[in-house]
């Protein structure tokens, strides 16, 4: 298939590229960097530049005719700053419904959209931990427009915590592995609040068994759907770094109650969402930090 992946430059899209890229099928991705073109093209990643014209926007979906768009771009900001608004709006709403229109004018098949647990503060059906969640809540709203309109086939798949080999942002997995390395001191909270972490090749995966799932005969049944991404397996922050302690063989520095909780702080990740049929995740809390000291992957 011919299938668009945003975000190429991020954590979770790069990897996702590079995996469907075994299967085959030609994969396209939208640069706002033009320097970075000739480096992603060398690995046979087609490549886009945007220059904030929908014009041009719009050409490069009518002339390459996409199977499907695997939407994995976004700005993520746990608080964000005033003077950031136009970016959380500009990245996860604008170019998003860019993406789509483009995608519905063009008779794209099928879209699948990248959401957040996040979404559902307190376990509720819509109550957002801040401003990037409304966000995404905001785009899948939009999206309703364009499902009713047209016949294109929207999913959304919603993450929670994300981690694995070379993943630069500062999350707590790479937040504890710096620790270990160096012998520095870390504040903490007090931990008690719970993690559900999905190793990065059982998200890719995720990703992965739901284009499957929609080159089906029956793939109109998952119009509209959303689909959690979890590990089924909570643990608290404290167990968490115990874990990795003894993975690491290396006593962890954290100073636990040094930092307030965040006013809206996700003391238990939201559990009502239904996985993917066909899919569940096979890498241990153990196993996934064991890759992640051994960090011997190679960065596309």
């Amino acid at each position: 298939m011919k299938i668009l992946v945003t975000g190429i430059t991020g954590f979770i899209g790069n990897r996702l590229a590079r995996e469907l890229l075994k299967y085959e099928h030609e994969i396209y991705a939208i640069l706002r960097n033009p320097a970075l073109k000739n480096k992603y093209e060398k690995k046979n990643i087609k490549c886009f530049v945007d220059n904030n014209s929908m014009a041009d926007f719009m050409k490069f979906f009518e002339r390459e005719k996409f199977d499907g768009v695997v939407h994995c771009a976004s700005c993520f900001l746990v608080e964000h700053k005033p003077e950031e608004i136009n970016d959380l709006i500009t990245s996860n709403v604008l170019f998003s419904t860019k993406l789509l229109e483009s995608s519905v004018k063009t008779n794209v098949d099928w879209f699948i959209n990248t959401g957040t647990f996040w979404q559902h503060y307190e376990n509720k059906v819509y109550s957002p931990v801040d401003l990037y969640a409304a966000t995404k809540q905001a785009f899948e709203s939009i999206a309703m427009y364009y499902m009713e309109i047209s016949e294109i086939t929207f999913v959304t798949l919603k993450l929670n915590d994300t981690y694995g080999p070379n993943d630069t942002r500062p999350k707590i997995f790479n937040l504890l592995k710096k620790i270990a390395e160096t012998g520095a001191t870390l504040g903490m909270s007090q931990g008690e609040q719970y993690i559900d972490t999905v190793y990065i090749d059982d998200v890719v995966g995720a990703y992965v068994r739901m284009i499957e799932l929609l080159q089906g005969d029956n793939k109109k049944r998952f119009k509209g759907k959303s689909f959690a991404v979890s590990s089924g397996n909570l643990v608290k922050l404290k167990e968490l770094a115990d874990i990795f302690e003894k993975v690491a063989k290396r006593k962890l520095n954290i100073i636990w109650g040094e930092k307030p909780y965040r006013k809206r702080e996700v003391m238990t990740p939201w559990n009502k969402g239904t996985r993917i049929p066909g899919w569940k995740p096979k890498v241990s809390i153990e196993e996934g930090i064991s890759e992640l000291l051994r960090d011997t992957e190679n960065d596309m």
